[in-house]
């Protein structure tokens, strides 16, 4: 089957799944791809991974389209993502509604789950709040890095560890079994990122690339993204 190819940010890949048969259904196309830290994603855009359709933060595609690696005029965007915090689905769900509750939720933790600290976006966010609450130090030993969200999410689920956490898009934490959703970072903390979809400029299948950006923002697949993650 021919196909189209993504580089994505791991946010983005249980909405892509989701919408698979339609585009398929409609365009005779499947989807491949890599999904991953968006940083990761947009060097390997620049190292001429072949790619038909690149879905990252806002700002990063505003960056490759103006390094003439994505079409400025197919910029969409698909959603906003919160960074929110997970659980094991057979542990209880944190409360967290004030910095300090952060702290302590953390500090509690005997692992903590959490995407590329340098190139992700969670990540990088992980980082920044950690320093905040001035406890990065007293932590990270117990900090549990892995190349992407979805990847933190998956081990997170199988931990063996007494009271682990995990920290990363709340699209990816929706999109893996054996973990759910325990709530956004408090005030003072919180991310929420825009997510938007634009043709690579060596596209060789422009056409279905632009009509999987059609079914990804189209106001007929907005219960799909808010189901997902995704807040308009």
């Amino acid at each position: 089957m021919t196909t189209v190819n993504i580089l994505s940010g791991g946010a983005a890949q249980g909405l892509v799944r989701g919408l698979a048969e339609a585009f398929k259904a409609q365009t005779g196309f499947g989807i491949d791809g890599e999904f991953g830290a968006v940083g990761v994603m947009a060097d390997k855009l620049r190292a001429s991974t072949p790619a038909d359709l690149v879905i990252l933060t806002q700002a990063l595609l505003a960056k490759l389209a103006a390094e003439k690696l994505v079409a400025p005029s197919s910029i969409s965007d698909v959603g906003r993502v919160e960074t929110a915090l997970a659980v094991r689905s057979r542990d209880p769900k944190v409360t967290v509604k004030t910095e300090a509750d952060l702290r302590d939720v953390l500090r509690s933790a005997d692992a903590i789950y959490v995407p590329d600290t340098k190139a992700s976006t969670a990540g990088q966010h992980v980082a920044k709040v950690l320093d905040q609450l001035g406890i990065a130090y007293e932590v990270t030993s117990r900090l549990r890095i892995f190349p992407n969200g979805a990847t933190a999410m998956r081990e997170l689920a199988t931990s063996t560890a007494a009271r682990p956490i995990g920290c990363t898009q709340a699209t990816e934490i929706i999109a893996t079994d054996g973990i759910a959703l325990s709530g956004p970072l408090p005030p003072g903390c919180e991310l929420v990122t825009m997510y938007t979809a634009g043709i690579a400029a060596q596209a060789v299948h422009p056409k279905e690339a632009a009509a999987l950006i059609a079914l990804l923002t189209g106001a007929d697949q907005k219960d799909l993204r808010q189901r997902m993650g995704f807040a308009s």
